[in-house]
């Protein structure tokens, strides 16, 4: 079986056996043999699975590496980052085109875009695996098209169509292929490289709070335009992404997903953390900003919050990250929840205006970790890189069905109570729960519970 004949994709070390290969002019071994070959017998090489040919190790750096993870980070600062902006339609729509519906109703618009883009991995991240990066490339250009169409709604339906259905679809068609691409050309920097990609969304989550409320509470372009602006600034960043994220590894020609991977206690255990942790992590991003007018902010400064949350889970991805790979991946997955939980429960005793944007600090550091961590954490499911697309959008996939009930739950609370007290209850403890399951999920790597796992 051919895995990697292209010399290009082989590396350095690859190179030099090849160069010696053909040098020798009565040398018979076929290209198939003597990549197989070459590839077992290069310094480092990782064991495959039975009956396939080991891989060299991931380059953990170079050009090739950073340009995927710049295409990468590209592709979150578009997608997730403008995702996390959602509290400020929350708190536009329940006062201008969707004010005679309920704030449950309207989060169900961003919890169905947060869960098709992770759900929808289940299929973007297999297609990955066996397709390589062309999925990015008509993703991308249906995700412009989708932010264009929202720009022109005006009734329910037509927003939950167009931001919620045909936004969540390219986003999770863009989203778990930058994963994947980044995880096969890092290993041991890999939570730090993740960490990385997905500050793009922190960042993101800074300009497009602040954009949008700038234009939609402060200028006269009104509710259109001021989207198809942020259409605008994003284009180039996904034709930029389109063409600069690549794979390491050729297709993988086996079936299209892999059951087996649900009869395994580790990838199962951290699911159900991940899917716990995204249950409640998502309620201070879509309800912050209406708390805080119920504590007498003005509108426009409540969307801050948003940003400066956002700011803060820039820091929160890239050095829970850089941290992981040195103490665990599960581990500081699991500290993550734990610190989540605990700043989420305290919503409700945050009144002032300096203390809600030191509330908005901590709750961007602590969930920073969150959908970074679990994806690496994903990643110590399997031992052959190439399968890592298909674990992480199947995983991704299950736990993204928190992220679908979790938010309108919470809006049923505070429509139902008057408040955020039991909403907030109800979210921290769903992210302490995470943290529980993710420690637990420890016991079943060789490092065990006080291990470095």
């Amino acid at each position: 079986m051919a895995v990697a004949s292209d010399s290009n994709q082989a590396g350095p070390g690859l190179q030099n056996h090849d160069e010696k290969r053909i040098s020798n002019q009565n040398d018979t071994t076929t290209d198939t043999e003597s990549t197989k070959a070459n590839l077992e017998s290069a310094p480092g090489a990782l064991p495959g699975p039975a009956g396939v040919a080991g891989f060299p190790p991931a380059p953990d750096g170079g050009a090739r590496a950073w340009l995927v993870v710049a295409g990468a980070t590209c592709i979150f600062f578009s997608c997730l980052g403008f995702m996390n902006s959602f509290g400020v339609f929350q708190a536009y729509y329940m006062s201008h085109q969707l004010r005679d519906h309920s704030p449950d109703a309207i989060s169900w618009i961003g919890s169905l875009t947060a869960f098709i883009q992770f759900a929808g991995g289940a299929l973007t991240g297999p297609l990955f695996d066996r397709f390589g990066p062309w999925v990015i490339r008509p993703a991308a250009v249906l995700y412009v098209f989708a932010l264009m169409m929202t720009s022109i709604c005006k009734e329910y339906w037509q927003f939950m169509l167009a931001q919620g259905v045909l936004a969540g679809l390219s986003m999770s068609m863009l989203q778990v292929p930058a994963f994947a691409s980044v995880s096969q050309f890092f290993d041991k920097k890999r939570a730090a490289a993740l960490g990385l990609v997905v500050s793009g969304s922190s960042v993101g989550g800074v300009i497009f709070p602040i954009a949008l409320s700038k234009m939609l509470n402060g200028t006269t372009l009104g509710f259109g335009w001021s989207v198809r602006v942020m259409a605008f600034v994003i284009t180039p960043l996904l034709l930029f992404a389109s063409f600069a994220i690549t794979t390491r590894f050729p297709p993988r020609k086996t079936n299209l997903f892999i059951p087996s991977a649900f009869t395994e206690l580790r990838f199962l255990m951290v699911i159900a953390a991940a899917w716990c942790a995204f249950l409640g992590m998502f309620m201070p991003f879509f309800y912050i900003p209406s708390y805080a007018i119920t504590r007498g902010l003005e509108a426009t400064l409540a969307s801050y919050l948003l940003a400066i949350a956002n700011a803060a889970s820039t820091f929160g991805r890239i050095i829970p990250g850089i941290i992981a790979d040195k103490f665990g991946k599960l581990n500081v997955f699991a500290t993550g929840s734990l610190l989540t939980g605990v700043v989420v429960l305290c919503l409700n005793s945050t009144v002032s205006t300096a203390g809600l944007v030191v509330y908005s600090l901590a709750v961007g550091f602590a969930s920073g970790t969150i959908i970074s961590g679990a994806s690496s954490a994903i990643s110590v499911c399997t031992s052959d890189p190439r399968n890592l697309g298909t674990y992480m959008g199947m995983g991704m996939a299950v736990a993204s069905t928190a992220s679908l009930v979790g938010p309108p739950v919470c809006g049923v609370m505070i429509d139902k109570y008057g408040g955020f007290l039991q909403a907030a209850i109800f979210a921290g403890v769903a992210c302490l729960a995470g943290a529980v399951v993710a420690f637990a999920a420890k016991l079943t790597t060789p490092q065990g519970l006080f291990g470095r796992a």
